[in-house]
């Protein structure tokens, strides 16, 4: 890991704060990131204060007013340039995002896979921000909309995926002209740092306006600072949606834009003709991928009750082989929880299900010999959604639940808070498409045949209800990040008004 860290920038005591090619070490507490697969300290951050933060804002708006101005194309290749940047350091920058978030390499580097391909995605995008051209009721005017860039766009993003979201948000907003101040989370500081270091080469490189790209590592109340800030145009914000219900109210407050992408409580339906060839490593990697910690998580099996005993009995046999242990161990399947505090959410949340009739069929242990974050996945029994099933826990706790109809099905999907991720296993077109339909799934995303997670940058990825409503990433999610202009040209003589109107004098 040393080599790692010496390839990515990162060292025993490091800047908490950056404009692009200027660090600084912020006037905040020191935030030491330990890693959670062995407890060990990986390295300290000097975070930021407000009077930190209020200095990388003022850059990022003074980057704007160049960076505005700079042909679409010409940003496209820059981030096209940071897109190999990162290519470069894929294996580094996984491994450090697997060793102080606890996912598994394979994981890790997906997560740096990402990164890339949305980088290929923002370049093409930079020759396609689109307006469309209208037909005027007047004659001799023209009418068509154009898109323009917001300014400062504040990024909060969450443990979980430490550098993709930040990616997704800032590759899209940059072709679009803005420019970005992120704010990571203060559990894997170092894995935002890093990427700040890889993209500093084609910062200096291309002269880039030092402010374009904005770090600051803190605590909550940077976050809090960035919501209310008039001069964030607009505030994308990824985590709980206690942190999203705030975040929303602040901006909501001073008339802001914001984006939110919240928590998840995604279900899986398996109907009576599923191919269980497809189910099962659907299910299992859906439900212990990231050890339960990716907001896509399945977290709620719904199965026709005439092959309910049959999928469980199948899923205890393929948990059973799950290997458990050092994520950056290619041998491994799941790693650790985040932190201390996430192993005492997955214990109450398990005594909680089963004082409420919940019957633990699998797992329910604390695995202490690998360390104090290590827990076993776990599946449990119930026969209602009681209270915490329609709850979002971020560990590996698989609810399951029987049914008779689809209908029924459907309901118990969508009876809950959140609307993020949804699937179902069916070999029926009827099936199938009625899940698809206005009476089916009410989640942003909804599957046939694959599981919950792992989706793919293409698609516009986000939620409905609590999940928060906002869209990040591909398909047409880059309209968030610029402002509408509709304009009427008159190329004519006269002065004619819409509607027929006359104003004669």
């Amino acid at each position: 890991m040393k080599e790692t860290l010496f390839n990515l920038g990162i060292k025993e005591s490091n800047p908490g704060i950056s404009t692009g090619s200027q660090y600084w070490q912020g006037s905040g507490p020191i935030i030491e990131s330990f890693s959670p697969t062995n407890g060990s300290l990986i390295g300290s951050i000097g975070s930021g204060t407000f009077d930190d933060y209020n200095v990388v804002v003022s850059k990022a708006q003074e980057a704007f007013q160049a960076w505005r101005i700079i042909p679409a194309p010409k940003r496209g290749e820059m981030v096209r340039q940071m897109g190999e940047a990162f290519r470069k350091h894929k294996q580094d920058l996984g491994r450090l995002v697997s060793y102080e978030m606890g996912k598994s390499l394979q994981e890790g580097l997906g997560e740096v896979q990402e990164i890339i391909d949305i980088c290929d995605f923002a370049v093409g995008l930079s020759r396609q921000l689109y307006g469309l051209t209208m037909h005027s009721e007047r004659p001799s005017h023209r009418m068509y909309e154009q898109w323009h860039p917001l300014g400062v766009v504040g990024i909060i993003s969450s443990f979980n995926f430490p550098v993709a979201v930040w990616s997704w948000n800032t590759m899209i907003a940059w072709v679009c002209g803005n420019t970005c101040v992120w704010k990571p989370s203060e559990k894997t500081p170092l894995s935002a740092l890093a990427c700040q270091n890889i993209i500093l080469s084609v910062l200096k490189e291309n002269n880039l306006p030092e402010g374009l790209s904005g770090l600051v590592i803190g605590d909550a109340a940077i976050g809090e600072a960035m919501a209310k800030d008039h001069r964030i145009a607009l505030v994308s914000a990824t985590g709980s949606t206690r942190m999203g219900k705030s975040v929303g109210q602040n901006v909501a407050a001073r008339m802001g834009k914001y984006l939110l992408e919240l928590g998840g409580n995604n279900a899986i339906i398996i109907t009576e003709s599923a191919d269980l060839k497809l189910v099962i490593p659907g299910v299992v990697f859906g439900a212990v991928g990231t050890a339960g910690q990716r907001c896509t998580t399945t977290r709620r099996l719904i199965v026709h009750k005439s092959i309910k005993d049959k999928v469980v009995s199948t899923l205890k046999s393929a948990y059973a082989q799950l290997k458990i242990g050092d994520p950056l161990d290619s041998a491994n399947h799941v790693g650790p929880l985040i932190d201390k505090n996430a192993v005492e959410i997955y214990k109450t949340a398990i005594e909680t299900a089963k004082m409420d009739g919940g019957n633990v069929v699998y797992g329910g242990n604390l695995l202490p010999d690998l360390s104090e974050c290590y827990v076993e996945p776990t599946i449990i029994e119930v026969e209602r959604q009681i209270l915490v099933v329609c709850t979002e826990t971020f560990a590996p706790i698989l609810y399951v639940i029987g049914y008779e109809t689809l209908e029924e099905a459907i309901r118990l999907q969508n009876e809950v808070p959140q609307g993020l991720s949804s699937a179902i296993f069916t070999n029926s077109m009827k099936e199938a498409e009625r899940f698809l339909s206005v009476e089916g799934s009410d989640c942003g995303i909804a599957n046939v045949n694959i599981g919950t997670s792992g989706a793919e940058i293409g698609g516009a990825f986000g939620g409905e209800k609590e999940t928060g409503g906002g869209r990040e990433s591909g398909s047409d999610a880059w309209k968030a990040y610029m402002r509408r202009q509709t304009n009427t040209i008159n190329y004519g003589d006269s002065l004619p008004l819409a509607q027929g109107i006359k104003f004669d004098f």
